[in-house]
């Protein structure tokens, strides 16, 4: 069986028949959404990889995925998104009330997940992942306060992206290594891979956003655009439009009464003029070989690595 129909074996068999029914309902319906599960099912390849008992990675798998979730549900609420994986969103099918603590339920149970980690790893599985929820939570804040700043680089971008979405593909690779036994410096080296797999699966994010098709991303396309998100397409736009195509994309960013989809439309074809999405593409096709460059540093046979290099690789292409 592969990780991935493994973990959402695993996911299905979650209970949440629980009461009181408005606290859990919201769990269960978000979980049953779909999604990628990637983030655990890089977990159990990893381990994997080293000859590890999926069992004993599998509550670390499921914590990630359950707390990879909430952030979700809060994410949402602050964004006021409307859609997710092509459903409504669960503050608008509820209510904000119901998302916080839905959410916050979530991320008591990632923690009860854990405790299930065989009690040998469990302190150095715990220092990992608590590194990791402090480092989204810090991405968060950062992706907040760039709302309110003109003045962003793409570094800084760059930095709050490795925070809020890097470091959950890259704790869920140390982790499975980690309970498997593998070696520190390996441990590192997927670490890192799995950060600059997380900087490029964003910068995908970032393109879709504005060229993916609705049917097939999930979500309503140019949803950054509206909200003025500070994305590395829109950072790239600002760094380089000069003259007319600078001051109309001004004028738009700064038009909150403008027609939504004229705006996105506007946008688009000023990105589209200047190369922003060749740009962006390019960046991220650079953090894909940094990925791969960080699995030759594994001595491990070619064959059991392959299934990270297809990751790399397939995540160039992908719509949703």
């Amino acid at each position: 069986m592969s990780a991935l129909e493994y973990i959402q074996q695993a996911i299905a068999a979650l209970d949440w028949e629980r009461e009181p029914r408005g606290l859990y309902e919201p769990v269960a319906y978000t979980l049953q959404a779909g999604g990628k599960r990637l983030r655990p099912a890089l977990a159990v390849i990893a381990s994997d990889m080293f000859g590890g008992r999926r069992e004993e990675v599998l509550p670390a798998a499921l914590a990630l995925e359950v707390f990879h979730n909430f952030t979700l549900l809060h994410d949402d609420v602050m964004d006021k998104a409307p859609i997710r994986r092509g459903r409504p969103t669960v503050h608008v099918r509820w209510n904000e009330n119901t998302a916080i603590l839905s959410g916050d339920q979530m991320l008591i149970e990632a923690y009860r997940l854990l405790t299930e980690v065989p009690a040998g790893k469990l302190p150095a599985v715990l220092r990992l992942f608590n590194r990791m929820a402090t480092g989204i939570c810090e991405g968060q804040q950062y992706d907040m306060d760039f709302e309110r700043r003109d003045d962003v680089t793409l570094d800084e971008y760059i930095n709050m992206i490795r925070l809020k979405t890097s470091v959950l593909l890259a704790n869920a690779l140390q982790t499975g290594a980690l309970i498997a036994g593998a070696p520190e410096e390996t441990q590192q080296a997927l670490y890192r891979y799995g950060i600059c797999i997380g900087l490029a699966f964003q910068l995908q994010d970032d393109i879709l956003d504005v060229y993916g098709d609705p049917a097939t991303f999930g979500k309503a396309i140019g949803g950054d655009i509206l909200e003025g998100k500070k994305t590395y397409m829109l950072l790239t736009a600002l760094q380089q439009a000069e003259g007319e195509d600078r001051e109309q994309l001004l004028r738009l960013l700064g038009d909150r009464h403008a027609d939504p989809q004229k705006k996105i439309s506007d946008v688009t074809a000023i990105y589209t003029r200047l190369g922003v999405r060749r740009t962006c593409e390019e960046v991220m096709k650079n953090y894909t070989q940094q990925a791969l460059a960080e699995l030759d540093l594994i001595d491990l046979p070619h064959e059991r690595k392959l299934i990270l290099i297809n990751l790399a690789e397939k995540l160039l292409a992908r719509t949703e």
